[in-house]
């Protein structure tokens, strides 16, 4: 049995509600002290990252012009920027533990990515 579960189809579940969360929940618990900044790169990217769903190659896109491994390659970008954010920008508190959960999360979920064989979600 493989470790590798996260389906294509089980991410593109995922996609939708943890763009929203990503545009939300920094206002909800009031990023930005360390930065400005921490507030406003996770609307962003939860904005990029809605964008993204919405032409990625999978059952839940809406115009599939983007293929899943693209979607992939740019989940794992982002997991990287922010695990580094905190270092990169300056966050601490509760900025910096914002960032290294999300991007532990989202580099988690791709790393239990199952490879595409051949078939479509």
């Amino acid at each position: 049995m493989s470790v590798r579960f996260v389906t294509r189809s089980v991410h593109a579940y995922l996609d939708y509600p943890v763009a929203l969360a990503l545009m939300g929940l920094p206002f909800v618990l009031g990023l930005g002290q360390s930065n400005p900044i921490a507030l406003w790169l996770s609307v962003a990217t939860g904005s990029a990252a809605f964008i993204l769903t919405v032409l990625t190659d999978h059952h839940l896109g809406i115009w599939r012009v983007l293929p899943y491994k693209f979607h992939l390659a740019v989940d794992l970008l982002v997991g990287v920027v922010f695990l580094a954010a905190p270092s990169l920008f300056g966050f601490t508190g509760l900025d910096a533990i914002y960032y290294w959960l999300n991007g532990a999360a989202v580099v988690a979920v791709i790393s239990l990515s199952a490879p595409e064989e051949g078939v479509t979600a």
